[in-house]
């Protein structure tokens, strides 16, 4: 059992044992154990001599009896300050009493040595271990209402519990630090979520169905059709971003069509991700038949697009039938640059052609989930499994991505070090993609944090000013970028100069690459840490175009403020929901092949706030 003591205590008492030998008997040994000297920082206390009083902590009155407690002094020293009560004793109902101090924390317990207690609930010794950062960060959002709960580890059953928790924390311990999901999955969507995981035990890697289709792929022919075991075998492009916001449209389509999808990860991103479906792998194996995965690109001869185009496909066919050979997989060209043959994929009957081959490789940096719902033949399937359309990326997300223990250890050693004594957390991701002016950049986040009161003004008249209120608030500021400057002039700001607010203002970063290394794992271990870190935020600041900060929002359900300048007013607008942007979808009607505004054709799919040609799911 892990304790969380939001006020630390140091305990040693010299003057016998008159009442804590009910708790441990009688013996020597015990009584040498029980109240050893215990230090960590005191709040609210001040002790210059702890010799001659004990404190018992009451850790959870709600499944206790009353207790009343107080602390005992045998005399009064000089400097000694103890706050307390009234001192008053009253026993128990089982006729034992207790003498102490109350202290808000989560269970009733007798401190007695700095690794054990003794509980008052089940007369018992346990472990526990002081967790740091454990207060006014959790205290401050229980009385926003997004943090005092129990515990839903299954996340309203989306999230399958039949997995060791040693061999993956983020996924029982995720939902600790998360605020809890902002919309409830449909039952429709954890029955077929529950399904898909038996349709990968069933056909996933090492398994009697996997190796029948994998000989099926080695014939080189499509075999005629459909099999009993259909895959989709996605293949990374870009950033971590770019490949979260990838796989997740991948998995939503494997959904949708009854195919198992399959993860191609180079050796820098092996060890980033749980496995998210249990007693199975999404990874494809190691010894898959086609070797040539890295340099599958544009020129490859199973391209569907190219195929399409050179009239060796097409979509109203039906292969069974065809009068020539046919691959035995066909690869889809999806990424940003791809032309309107490989884009002819987002059209239904494409979808009729490709459910016929039971291997597809797809390659992709896109969020291309917002077109599918431009699918007819997926349009009550979608609205059955996501009623709330802006939920997408939300609930998948939360559902796929766990990071492993190596990554998890990043992100909770970071928050409890720097962010978890804050009453409120900030995120601010900054991503450029041209070279820009740094210190009117930074002046303009800076702008657009204050103007939304998201951050306070700054009292340049009086550097000195302290705030009046007893108790000051502490907000931590998070930013993450490649670059560090952005960091030190936010930092330099709030060191150099008091608050209008009396707040206190925190700025940190976990680290500064300065350059983006797509293909280091060590780079990738601390890009999926920061994005769970911002992921933690009550509110969100990003730049535009960032899959980075797509993600972050998405886990977090955030709808986060974006640098989109509209005006010198609006420095920045915030986004009207928490889905990511498809940057690049196609611009043409499937029938005439006519241009078209696919932002206009249904009033959930509208024009992104951040990018002007690319759409995304609104309410």
């Amino acid at each position: 059992m892990e304790v969380s003591l939001p006020y630390s205590v140091c305990l040693k008492w010299r003057h016998g044992f008159r009442h804590n030998r009910r708790w441990f008997g009688s013996s020597e040994a015990n009584q040498r154990s029980a109240f050893q000297f215990f230090p960590i920082s005191a709040s609210r206390t001040r002790i210059d001599s702890v010799e001659d009083f004990y404190l018992v902590l009451a850790i959870d009155r709600r499944e206790a009896p009353r207790w009343r407690w107080r602390i005992r002094r045998k005399r009064r020293l000089p400097g000694r300050r103890i706050r307390s009560r009234r001192p008053r004793r009253k026993e128990g109902t089982d006729g034992r009493r207790a003498i102490g101090s109350e202290v808000q924390s989560r269970c009733l317990c007798l401190l007695y040595s700095p690794s054990s207690c003794f509980s008052l609930c089940y007369r018992e010794s346990i472990a526990f271990r002081s967790l740091i950062g454990s207060s006014r960060h959790r205290q401050k959002r229980n009385k926003k209402g997004n943090r005092r709960r129990s515990v839903d580890e299954s996340l309203g059953g989306l999230l399958s519990l039949a997995f060791d928790e040693a061999s993956c924390r983020s996924r029982f311990e995720s939902a600790k630090l998360l605020k809890p999901l902002n919309h409830t999955p449909s039952p429709y969507l954890l029955e077929k979520l529950r399904s898909y995981e038996a349709l990968h035990r069933k056909c996933g890697p090492n398994t009697e169905l996997y190796r029948e289709s994998i000989r099926q792929l080695t014939s080189n022919r499509s075999g005629g059709g459909p099999t009993e075991c259909n895959y989709v075998v996605w293949l990374p492009q870009h950033g971590l971003g770019n490949r979260m916001i990838s796989i997740t449209s991948a998995f939503l389509y494997a959904l949708l069509n009854d195919k198992v999808l399959l993860l191609f990860f180079p050796d820098y991103m092996n060890g980033l991700f749980c496995e998210p479906f249990p007693n199975t792998t999404w990874l494809l194996p190691s010894d898959f038949p086609i070797t040539h995965m890295t340099s599958i690109f544009d020129k490859d001869p199973n391209r569907y697009g190219n195929l399409l185009r050179d009239k060796i496909l097409r979509n109203d066919m039906n292969i069974t039938n065809a009068s020539i050979p046919l691959p035995a997989y066909l690869y889809l060209h999806l990424v940003h640059n791809n032309n309107d043959y490989d884009r002819m994929f987002y059209c239904e009957d494409a979808q009729l052609l490709l459910r016929q081959f039971p291997w597809l490789l797809l390659r992709s940096n896109q969020y291309f989930v917002p077109a599918l719902f431009l699918i007819p033949m997926f349009e009550q399937e979608l609205s059955l499994l996501f009623p709330e359309r802006t939920t997408v990326f939300h609930l998948l997300g939360r559902y796929l991505f766990h990071p492993s223990n190596a990554v998890w250890g990043h992100v909770t050693r970071y928050y409890q070090a720097y962010l978890a004594n804050a009453e409120e957390i900030l995120g601010v991701q900054i991503r450029t993609f041209a070279e820009v002016d740094l210190h009117r950049h930074s002046s303009y986040i800076m702008n657009c944090a204050i103007s939304k009161n998201l951050l306070p003004d700054l009292d340049t008249k009086d550097a000195a000013a302290l705030s009046d209120t007893v108790r000051v608030k502490l907000k931590a500021v998070l930013v993450t970028s490649l670059k560090s400057e952005y960091f030190e002039r936010i930092r330099d700001a709030y060191y150099r100069n008091a608050t209008a607010t009396g707040e206190v203002i925190g700025v940190y970063q976990p680290s500064h690459e300065e350059k983006q290394f797509t293909e280091k794992l060590d780079h990738n271990v601390k890009a999926l840490a920061e994005i769970y870190l911002l992921s933690l935020s009550d509110s969100l600041i990003t730049s535009q175009y960032s899959t980075f900060g797509y993600v972050a929002q998405g886990l977090g359900g955030i709808r986060p403020w974006l640098l989109v300048r509209l005006d010198d007013e609006n420095l920045c607008l915030q986004s009207s929901t928490m889905e990511p942007c498809f940057h690049f979808p196609p611009s043409f009607e499937c029938k005439s092949r006519r241009e078209l505004d696919l932002g206009s054709v249904v009033p959930y799919l509208r024009h992104c706030e951040d990018k002007a040609g690319g759409i995304k799911l609104f309410y």
